[in-house]
C-alpha cells in the first residue's frame, strides 16, 4: 500500500529514480534517456503516494494496475519498481541484456508487478480500457493508470480507445500523458501537430486536467481529482521537460533514443542531486 509522504520525500524518490535510470542506461549501452528522466516525478507520485499496491503481494486482486503504453520509457518503470521493493536495485544493471527480466520493452509479469507487454505504440490505452471495464464488471474497486507518450497519440487506435472509454464512462481509468513535445523524428508539432489536444480529449467525453508534470503536488492532486470524478475517465496531460534534471539533455530530441556514455553519465549524475546531496559517482570512474 502507498503511504502518505511529504513532497520532499517524493522529490527524493524522484531523484533516486533518475539516478538509477542513468546508471542502468550507461551499463546497458543502449536505450531511451529523455522520456524516462522526464517522467520520474510522475512515477514517484504514483508508486509512493497515489497507487494502491503491495510489492510483497504483487498479484493482490485489489491492487491498482499501471499499464505502460510507451514501453520504451521502461527504465523509469523499472527504477520506480526497484525503489519500491519489487526486485533488488542491483538487477537494474541487467537492463536490455540477454536473458534479463528487464528488457527494452516490458513483458507481462517478467517481473511481478509488470502488468502488460508493450512495444508497438498506441496499444496501451486499449489494454487499459479492457482492464478497467473488466474490473468494473467484477465489482473490483481497483483503478487503472495508463501511461502514454504524446508522440503515440498519432496512432489511430488511441482515438478508438478514447471513444470507448468515454462512451462507457470508465471513471476507474486515468491516462497520464507525457506531453514532452518530442518523438524520435523530432518535435511532435512539426511531425503531426496534436493541438488543440485538450479539446480533442474533451470531445471524446473525458475529464481533462492539464498540469506541470514536475510539480509533485500537482501530480498527486490531479490523480486524486481523477479518483473523485464520477461518470468519466480522466486524462492528465503532464507537461514535462524531456531529460529533466540533466542540462545537456533537456528538450533535445536526440536524447529520445540515445543512452549516455560514461563521461556523459558521470556529468549527469553530478547534476542529479538529491535534496540531501550528491550521488557518489565513483562506480563510474
Amino acid at each position: 500500500m502507498s503511504a502518505a509522504r511529504s513532497i520532499k520525500e517524493l522529490a527524493q524518490k524522484a531523484q533516486a529514480i533518475r539516478q538509477s535510470i542513468i546508471t542502468s542506461l550507461v551499463e546497458a549501452g543502449s536505450g531511451h534517456t529523455a522520456g524516462p528522466l522526464g517522467m520520474a516525478d510522475v512515477f514517484a507520485a504514483l508508486y509512493f503516494q497515489v497507487m494502491n499496491h503491495d510489492p510483497d503481494k504483487p498479484d493482490w486482486d485489489g491492487r491498482d494496475r499501471l499499464i505502460l503504453s510507451n514501453g520504451h520509457i521502461c527504465p523509469v518503470l523499472y527504477a520506480a519498481m526497484a525503489e519500491a521493493g519489487y526486485f533488488p536495485k542491483k538487477e537494474l544493471g541487467t537492463l536490455r541484456q540477454i536473458n534479463s527480466r528487464l528488457q527494452g520493452h516490458p513483458h507481462y509479469w517478467s517481473v511481478p508487478g509488470v502488468e502488460n507487454t508493450s512495444g508497438p505504440l498506441g496499444q496501451g490505452l486499449s489494454q487499459a480500457c479492457g482492464l478497467a471495464y473488466g474490473l468494473r464488471l467484477s465489482n473490483n474497486r481497483a483503478r487503472v493508470y495508463a501511461i502514454m507518450g504524446d508522440g503515440e497519440q498519432q496512432e489511430g487506435q488511441n482515438w478508438e480507445a478514447y471513444w470507448f472509454a468515454g462512451v462507457n464512462r470508465l471513471s476507474n481509468l486515468t491516462a497520464l500523458i507525457d506531453r514532452n513535445n518530442i518523438q524520435i523524428d523530432g518535435y511532435t508539432e512539426d511531425v503531426l501537430p496534436l493541438q488543440p489536444f485538450r479539446h480533442k480529449l474533451e470531445a471524446f467525453r473525458w475529464n481533462v486536467l492539464d498540469i506541470d508534470g514536475h510539480n509533485l503536488g500537482a501530480i498527486v492532486d490531479a490523480c486524486y481529482q481523477a479518483q473523485a470524478t464520477q461518470q468519466q475517465p480522466t486524462a492528465i496531460i503532464c507537461n514535462t521537460i524531456p531529460g529533466q534534471g540533466v542540462e545537456f539533455m533537456e528538450n533535445l530530441p536526440v536524447w529520445h533514443g540515445q543512452p549516455p556514455d560514461k563521461d556523459q553519465a558521470r556529468e549527469a549524475l553530478r547534476q542529479l542531486r538529491t535534496l540531501g546531496g550528491r550521488l557518489d559517482c565513483r562506480e563510474l570512474s
